[in-house]
């Protein structure tokens, strides 16, 4: 619905609709922000798209506590966002161990060589590469080709962020990654799962 470096994305905010629509066209999971404070994001709609469609869901929010992955499990997700950037080792490897004990995915987000080395430590095959710097908000797809070429193959790798166009995606594709977290184009979109068919078809 919003981000802190571009405001407002998306007036018309209906999740049940947006969920229903990404589902129809293809996507994997959905990705829903339940951060108020930066993304105007809620736990309402997490729940309002899990009931909209069969879809995995992923909570994306600054999981700092294991009281947040309860939150997560009671809203209806099935796997929660852990950010590197945010948390020190010993906490990334007790979230990831409760979120396991609850039954839930985990995606740990990496931005750099250091935090991806760290991520490598963690059990989940799920390492997502936010081409985001996040100090400056510049984005680089860049970040991806780089890290990429440090993961292990029994590692899954989610592009996050930048992901703009056909070209993108190609690019991306073009070095092996298949897997991809985009928001902003589609909350651009008049029809967010018609904008997803048309960038990946």
């Amino acid at each position: 619905k919003a981000s802190p470096s571009k405001g407002v994305l998306r007036e018309h905010f209906v999740p049940s609709e947006i969920a229903a629509s990404y589902a129809r066209h293809g996507a994997a999971c959905l990705s829903v922000l339940t951060d108020a404070q930066f993304f105007h994001g809620s736990a309402a709609y997490l729940e309002q798209a899990r009931a909209a469609c069969a879809l995995p869901v992923l909570r994306k929010d600054f999981i700092v506590d294991a009281y947040q992955l309860f939150e997560a499990r009671a809203m209806g997700a099935d796997c929660i966002l852990l950010i590197a950037a945010c948390l020190d080792d010993a906490q990334m490897a007790e979230l990831e161990a409760q979120a396991l004990a609850l039954g839930m995915a985990m995606l740990v987000e990496v931005h750099d060589d250091v935090e991806l080395d760290r991520a490598l430590r963690l059990a989940t095959p799920l390492v997502g590469i936010n081409n985001r710097n996040l100090r400056t908000f510049e984005v680089s797809l860049d970040t991806t080709l780089r890290l990429l070429k440090q993961l292990p193959p029994q590692r899954l790798l989610v592009t996050e962020s930048g992901i703009l166009g056909r070209a993108d995606v190609q690019r991306m594709r073009d070095a092996g990654v298949n897997a991809f977290l985009v928001g902003e184009a589609f909350m651009r979109a008049s029809d967010p799962g018609a904008a997803l068919a048309e960038l990946f078809q």
